[in-house]
């Protein structure tokens, strides 16, 4: 019998490492065995909070924000599909630190892929002066010591990635 309690995947990486297209595609798979699936994405609830700029207390604040919302959600048993920078190695563990199940997916694509990706002009407008602090360019991103998973997004298809995720957390959990 599988272990039917929630629990919380953190999608951490640059800008562009395909975050987003992975918690997208775990859905479906995660909706087969738990009732309710919740995908939260950063850049949707920076929507939110205009205010939000990026220095690193705003980032911060930002991270605490979303893991707030996900241990709440794990808490009334919702698995959670986090998809966001969270540049910051204190922040992830604050998240890590009030989420009672927690998968650290950080996807380790490099820098220049991403660049090359761009899927919404940020590094170009970085580069050019026009966003401040963006984390790679202006700021650091400190990269997880020990992730549940560390997956190069340069080195296979979203659909094989997500399903190599959903078996391994599945095989966690105690799932067959």
């Amino acid at each position: 019998m599988p272990n039917k309690n929630a629990f919380v995947v953190w999608f951490t990486g640059l800008s562009g490492t395909g975050k987003t297209t992975l918690a997208k595609l775990l859905i479906p798979h995660f909706s087969k065995d738990f009732p309710e699936v919740e995908h939260i994405d950063g850049d949707e609830l920076r929507d939110l909070f205009p205010e939000i700029g990026f220095y690193r207390e705003d980032r911060e604040l930002h991270v605490k924000r979303v893991a707030h919302t996900a241990a709440l959600l794990e808490k009334h048993n919702v698995v959670t599909i986090t998809s966001l920078i969270s540049p910051y190695e204190s922040s992830r563990k604050f998240a890590h630190s009030i989420c009672k199940n927690f998968f650290e997916i950080y996807l380790s694509t490099s820098l220049e892929v991403c660049e090359k990706r761009d899927p919404k002009g940020l590094y170009l407008k970085a580069r050019s002066g026009l966003i401040k602090n963006f984390t790679g360019i202006g700021d650091v991103y400190e990269a997880p010591k020990n992730p549940f998973l560390n997956i190069n997004t340069e080195l296979g298809s979203p659909e094989e990635m997500a399903l190599t995720i959903y078996r391994k957390i599945s095989l966690q959990l105690g799932k067959t």
